[in-house]
């Protein structure tokens, strides 16, 4: 297991070596495996690029991020136009049926609720927004209707989870009640129970997903 000094170092070589984020303007404070990053990042897109950096170092635990998107004034944008910017980039993605989900903007910050049959167009909503600029910081609020009956649902979860490379999947238990899987076992690192979850995520009928796993 590594030191707290040791799980610093590899976080700091790992944000060095992440290209779209400055690595030289982020604090990386480690306690117990729990990863704090401080500083200020000039878009959202860098930010959640560093939490992606730190969340492929195996080692850590948590991740704690107080990072300040400080915009320059050349990336300023209104509420009124990020919120133009952000219906058209979602009207425009195939993969988000239309008038499915809401936009919301106040300070930056941009709001997305409605219903959708699928978690991936969840995500895709959520990643077509964080890149424009004027995004201070997406909040996702919109809810999984599936549009199939939950059948099978464990053992195509299971079946996944064997298909996928850097997972042990003899490791992870999946529990199931109705639409609700909930996820147990441990991970070498928060990507790997990022795969896991979104794995389970896949499977038919899913409405939530509770995320039990633990990073050891």
């Amino acid at each position: 297991m590594k030191t707290d000094r040791e799980l610093q170092e590899d976080v700091l070589e790992e944000l060095d070596w992440e290209p779209s984020v400055n690595a030289s303007r982020i604090g990386v404070e480690v306690k117990d495996g729990v990863v704090t990053l401080e500083g200020k990042v000039d878009s959202y897109t860098e930010k959640w690029a560093a939490e992606r950096a730190v969340k492929r170092v195996s080692g850590v635990r948590s991740l704690a991020m107080d990072l300040e998107v400080a915009l320059n004034a050349s990336l300023s944008r209104t509420d009124t136009d990020i919120a133009t910017a952000a219906k058209n980039v979602i009207d425009w993605n195939a993969s988000i049926p239309k008038d499915a989900v809401k936009i919301v903007v106040e300070k930056g910050w941009v709001t997305l609720s409605g219903d959708v049959p699928w978690a991936f167009i969840r995500e895709a909503a959520d990643r077509a927004v964080r890149g424009l600029l004027g995004v201070k910081g997406v909040i996702n609020q919109i809810a999984i209707s599936p549009p199939v009956e939950p059948r099978n649902i464990k053992t195509k979860i299971e079946a996944a989870l064997y298909r996928r490379a850097h997972v042990d999947a003899s490791a992870i238990t999946v529990g199931v009640n109705k639409s609700t899987v909930t996820l147990s076992g441990k991970v070498d690192s928060l990507a790997e129970r990022e795969i896991i979850e979104q794995a389970a995520w896949s499977a038919p009928g899913v409405k939530s997903v509770v995320d039990n796993l633990i990073v050891t």
